[in-house]
């Protein structure tokens, strides 16, 4: 792929985000406030000090986890709307380890509250994948059923099993210190953010290298042609909700054991939206998505100074960020009818 290619591909996306942030700033302007001075808050926020950019690595670090709960499922046809419950029970899973075993030393409790953390995803993703499966129904409708599920599970053994009683909320004991992910500089900064680095390059190679990276294209693009090329579609749909429901767990974990250092009610904040907006702004790709999850944990992050500072309502970047989507899904329709366009006048 040459440069011009690539500018090519490039502009409508520029030109979708550069709308968004025109249309924001006439709203923030009719609310009687600065766009100019909300924009500068919003996206200086993140790299003023750095407190403000480890806040943005750790929003980065949650966002990318679900957003390849969303994308890895879309790879094969099937939509993950669960990232938000799969995540709460990745958190219990943590939990539990965290506060059963908080005796443990660190190189056994760590390793041992994130594999039950993406296990306890990975079962709940499973559940939707296999009434998909088994009696076709619609994992949009299961994924998001389960989700209610599991907040009535979060307030229940947060306040009932394992509750902080002095918190004043539906919050649970804190977790052993064996189970706290070690931190990098001032201000800390949880080794999660490395972990995820890494785990985010290795899927990107699966996904480009690997036969079960190929299966899932294939059956994403075109699910009959697949089955009859022999690969096991219902396996690899399954497959897909499984992994992405781990990562999710994976998540919730990482929130637990880096962040909280214990689970408490809105753990899961906005992520599942963010999850999905991420991933179809990113169209799929895991090589976009960890980029586009950045710039949006810099909106995220920034939000708050820009309440602040400029006094915009902070739900503004929350508009901000599904206008960006909303224009880059229409210059989909602008420039499929323009090449379309052109392909007729050239026949002619």
């Amino acid at each position: 792929m040459n440069v011009a290619t690539i500018l090519r591909r490039a502009v409508p996306y520029v030109l979708a985000v550069l709308a968004a942030f025109a249309v924001t700033a006439v709203l923030i302007a009719l609310l009687g406030h600065d766009p100019l001075e909300a924009f500068r808050a919003v996206l200086t926020n993140s790299f003023r000090n750095t407190f403000g950019m480890v806040q943005t690595l750790h929003k980065w670090t949650a966002l990318t986890l679900l957003a390849l709960a969303f994308a890895i499922p879309l790879g094969a046809g099937r939509f993950n709307i669960g990232g938000e419950g799969q995540l709460i029970l990745g958190a219990v899973g943590a939990v539990a380890v965290g506060i059963t075993f908080s005796e443990l030393p660190l190189l056994v409790l760590l390793p041992l509250l994130l594999v039950s953390a993406v296990l306890a995803g990975a079962v709940w993703a499973w559940i939707a994948a296999w009434l998909m499966d088994r009696f076709r129904v619609n994992e949009i409708l299961s994924t998001v059923l389960l989700n209610f599920v599991s907040f009535e599970i979060l307030d229940y053994l947060a306040s009932y099993t394992w509750p902080d009683v002095g918190a004043g909320g539906a919050v649970t004991l804190p977790i052993g210190a064996g189970g706290e992910l070690p931190t990098i500089g001032r201000p800390p900064m949880h080794v999660g953010v490395v972990l995820v680095v890494i785990l985010v390059i290795a899927l990107a190679f699966l996904a480009r290298r690997s036969v079960p990276g190929f299966e899932l294209r294939a059956v994403g693009l075109n699910e009959r042609a697949a089955a009859l090329h022999g690969i096991r579609t219902r396996r690899v749909a399954v497959g897909s909700m499984v992994v992405g429901g781990a990562l999710a767990g994976l998540a919730g974990g990482i929130e637990v054991a880096g962040v909280h250092h214990r689970m408490l009610e809105g753990i899961q904040s906005n992520y599942l939206l963010l999850g999905i907006i991420i991933g179809l702004i990113a169209r799929g790709s895991l090589v976009a998505l960890p980029f586009v999850a950045f710039g949006i944990a810099v909106l995220e992050v920034g939000a708050g100074s820009m309440q602040r500072v400029s006094g915009a309502p902070a739900e503004l970047v929350l508009i901000l960020e599904g206008l960006i989507l909303l224009f880059i899904l229409m210059s989909d329709v602008v420039v499929g009818r323009v090449s379309a366009r052109r392909a007729r006048v050239a026949v002619t």
